[in-house]
């Protein structure tokens, strides 16, 4: 097998992949209505319920052609019961965007704001439970991967519980990265994509839920056919196929990518991402660089920094020395404040931290940027 350049991506996904994962894709062409495919995807749907820990019996995955912004749409338009309210709890990029996907369906729904570098007021999410009987759907986000930060999602499950409300948890950027269990963190519903902590690649979306909810909201509104969850799971359920064309390729590396994480295991792979993630904040720390959310905050995948208040600096400039020498940071998703990512996610460990440090530091003194950071406040 010849080897391929390998990039080390500090972006919040797509992840650097394993070459194998990468080779599993080439495979002789197959018709995806073959019985041999569909035996296929009955395991892998299977493998991404026991991720969560979750029992088979109870619980199942569902998977959609996209990108993971489809998961929140569909669990939000599908979920909903007739004359019933969406509680979004919102501190960040991605749990906006569940309010957007509410406002461009006309669902009834309650945009909770915190801010982004916060973590929800759980007194201020029951209360407003309490005062919004009419509320059948939580939804919120793990891991705001614009900042970083770790939602309480086990807390405020058990509050949407204790309330008679749906938990729907984008999980996107922890799913097979930070140990879940869907049981214990009391989600209903989570939810993620290929191509972040399985390390596999772009195209391919899964939702892992209720069996028992799915088949009750049969009878809800239905407000979209292709991103309907009911009609997606009766048809795996029926035919052991997706409704419509799979991504075969994705597909094939998906499953190669789960061998992978098997044979990794959840407790080693979670020590790793702590090792990448753990570098790079000292890296950042010893260059003086702030971070939006404080350290007992964050998830442990994503960090967040300031752009430094120097003439000199250009996240452009230190994108592009940086990419050139096969290591790739991201702009950071904050209105308010301009920050960069740096992420521990993929198949990557503490030394390719330190190898991108060095390469950093030199993208900095080429763009004439003072070390460490000056900030002016």
């Amino acid at each position: 097998m010849e080897s391929i350049k390998r990039n080390v991506l500090l972006n919040p996904g797509p992840s650097t992949t394993t070459d194998t994962v990468k080779y599993a894709q080439v495979v002789p062409d197959i018709c995806p209505r073959e019985k041999e495919f569909a035996g296929l995807m009955k395991g892998l749907r299977e493998d991404l319920v026991r991720i969560v820990h979750g029992d088979p019996g109870k619980y199942t995955s569902v998977l959609f052609c996209g990108s993971g912004t489809i998961n929140i749409d569909v669990a939000i338009n599908s979920l909903l019961p007739e004359g019933k309210k969406v509680l979004v709890i919102n501190n960040g990029a991605y749990s906006a965007r569940a309010v957007e996907i509410c406002q461009y369906y006309g669902l009834p729904h309650i945009d909770l704001q915190f801010p982004v570098d916060q973590r929800p007021d759980l007194a201020a999410v029951e209360a407003v439970l309490k005062a919004n009987p009419d509320i059948a759907l939580v939804h919120t986000t793990h891991n705001e991967t614009g900042t970083g930060i770790l939602n309480p999602i086990r807390e405020i499950g058990a509050l949407a519980h204790r309330y008679g409300a749906v938990f729907t948890v984008d999980t996107t950027s922890t799913y097979a990265m930070r140990p879940i269990d869907i049981e214990k963190d009391n989600i209903d519903f989570c939810m993620a994509s290929a191509q972040k902590g399985l390390m596999a690649f772009t195209g391919l979306s899964f939702i892992v839920g209720s069996r028992a909810i799915i088949e009750q909201s049969k009878g809800y509104p239905r407000r979209s056919y292709y991103c309907n969850l009911f009609l997606q799971y009766d048809f795996f359920e029926r035919t052991g196929e997706m409704h419509f064309t799979p991504p075969v390729q994705t597909i094939y590396a998906t499953i190669q990518a789960l061998k992978e994480y098997w044979a990794e295991g959840e407790e080693a792979k979670w020590a790793r991402h702590t090792r990448v993630f753990n570098a790079i904040n000292a890296g950042l720390d010893a260059l003086g660089f702030r971070q939006v959310i404080k350290p007992e905050w964050r998830a442990g995948l994503v960090s967040s920094a300031i752009y430094p208040d120097d003439p000199n600096w250009s996240f452009e400039k230190v994108h592009d020395y940086c990419y050139e020498r096969g290591f790739t940071i991201y702009p950071g998703k904050i209105s308010t404040t301009n920050t960069f990512r740096l992420c521990a996610l993929g198949a990557i460990d503490e030394q390719d931290i330190r190898d991108f440090f060095a390469v950093f530091r030199d993208a900095l003194a080429a763009a004439g940027v003072k070390t460490p950071v000056v900030y002016n406040a």
